[in-house]
């Protein structure tokens, strides 16, 4: 059984410059950096993989391999973006800091059953700091907010539709 997320692992472009913004900008500490050297396959390569500890335990992880090619992009919102919860007191602080420090940022949002502000990575990812407010359990309720139900009427208006570069079977 699944008990949780370790971690999620992302490309950057720059090992020092990530970590400046997760660990220093975001409070985020440098858990681990591991340096490799051969695949467990058994093939060369030169990679880091850092991971930065949330206070859950889990950790966000960036391999950086200069000698892999990789489409480093500004990514949307809704191709890819990471969502980290706070508590509500520390959104406009936040926004705050980071307009203060240069960074892109955006906010606050207000969802309904979360606020959020939006900050830009020194690798183009969209970083989310969201905090939970009242309504949150029903939202996130499959029992209370129908998911299955809204998932199956847009299932049934977009059949057949390209998911990626396949199409979805109908």
């Amino acid at each position: 059984m699944i008990r949780g997320l370790h971690h999620n692992a992302y490309r950057c472009r720059d090992s020092e410059q990530t970590r400046r913004f997760y660990e220093d900008f975001l409070g985020l500490p440098l858990a681990s950096a591991l340096e490799i050297l051969e695949t467990c396959t058994g093939r060369s390569v030169e990679a880091l993989h850092t991971f930065y500890e949330l206070d859950d335990g889990s950790y966000l992880a960036f391999f950086e391999v200069p000698g892999m090619p990789f489409e480093f992009k500004t990514q949307h919102d809704f191709d890819l973006h990471i969502a980290l919860e706070v508590d509500a007191e520390v959104l406009q602080p936040m926004f705050d800091k980071a307009r203060m420090a240069g960074h892109e940022v955006r906010g606050i949002s207000d969802h309904g059953f979360i606020r959020s502000i939006y900050l830009r990575d020194p690798n183009g990812y969209v970083v989310e700091l969201t905090a939970r407010v009242n309504g949150h359990e029903g939202a996130m309720d499959p029992n209370r907010n129908g998911a299955r139900q809204v998932l199956s009427r847009w299932a049934t208006r977009h059949p057949g539709r390209p998911v990626g570069n396949v199409t979805r079977p109908q």
